[in-house]
């Protein structure tokens, strides 16, 4: 049976700050909230708190964590307590590189009170898929210099449109056969006295993909490795590190972050349909230069989001 998706799809921009926070950026968090799931990639320092500011609940259903640096997973000790606070009893997963069992180790062993709740640790490598109902996350390998990953958001593919006028030049009455129909049921109808099956391929069209988001946590460009670009190309939204703007390239290549021109190098090679640029460096007050370097090299849209952004995913068609 098919799935009619429709859900909505939010992408909350909680930290967009590169490896030190500043008065106007949260470390890295994003959370993408997917009909009534939410998941968070990357949880930094105070990231509890900028989940407060942007009214998005606690109901997270799973954690991603890019990499070890402490701008990525600073927060997950305080959001650990506070959802043990508020009573959680569901067991929370945390989907990260090597040594995310150490980490989630740590996470439990630091609390000196009995949550209601447990912790779990799940290792992920390039290619892993971890299913959702309706779509997956899917990791794939970075070049930070310590074992990462990115991951990629990808919507099941959608039903194709409905022909209404062919289901009832077929014989099917308008009602109820034509959701069943459009849900992958055949339907038997009567016709003139005689009984006809009417089959989905029959009414519907060609099946649509769903929608597509990346995260590359931090990372140089990934663009000219085939195994990685092959996941991540076509997203619908393309997050990329754009740590530095193109004044620093030498900076970026010797700490192995990317500038905002190489991200709008990669949104072009990849087909991204937008581009939002994260992990600024608190360096920058303006961050115009950014924007001016990503244009550059990339037509389509352009965002550097402020903390607390939210975007909403359309599908294609």
């Amino acid at each position: 049976m098919v799935r009619i998706a429709g859900e909505t799809l939010h992408v909350h921009f909680l930290g967009t700050a590169g490896a030190l926070p500043s008065p106007q950026r949260n470390p890295s968090s994003v959370l993408i909230r997917r009909g009534s799931d939410t998941l968070l990639f990357d949880c930094g320092e105070g990231t509890q708190q900028q989940m407060m500011r942007a009214r998005t609940g606690f109901t997270v259903n799973a954690v991603f964590i890019t990499h070890w640096h402490a701008d990525h997973f600073l927060g997950v000790f305080g959001l650990v307590e506070t959802l043990a606070f508020m009573g959680r009893t569901e067991s929370l997963p945390i989907y990260g590189p090597p040594w995310v069992g150490e980490f989630v180790d740590l996470v439990q062993r630091i609390s000196r009170h009995t949550r209601g709740f447990s912790v779990t640790a799940h290792p992920l490598e390039h290619g892993s898929v971890v299913p959702f109902n309706g779509y997956t996350v899917r990791a794939f390998a970075v070049s930070h210099g310590i074992p990462g990953l990115g991951y990629v958001l990808e919507e099941d593919e959608r039903p194709g449109r409905f022909d209404r006028e062919r289901a009832i030049e077929l014989g099917v009455p308008p009602g109820p056969l034509f959701g069943r129909l459009q849900r992958g049921e055949e339907v038997r109808i009567v016709r003139d006295g005689v009984e006809t099956l009417v089959r989905p391929a029959d009414v519907m069209g060609e099946s649509r993909p769903g929608r597509k988001i990346a995260y590359t946590g931090d990372t140089r460009p990934l663009q000219d490795q085939p195994g990685t670009a092959a996941m991540i190309r076509g997203a619908d939204l393309l997050i990329h590190d754009a740590t530095f703007d193109d004044q620093e390239s030498d900076r970026a290549r010797e700490v192995l972050h990317s500038t905002a021109g190489e991200a709008g190098e990669a949104a072009t090679a990849l087909g991204a349909r937008m581009l939002a640029l994260m992990h600024i460096s608190s360096r920058y007050t303006s961050t115009a230069n950014h924007i001016q370097d990503a244009k550059r090299y990339y037509e389509g849209d352009v965002i550097l989001p402020a903390d607390l952004t939210v975007l909403e995913i359309p599908y294609r068609s």
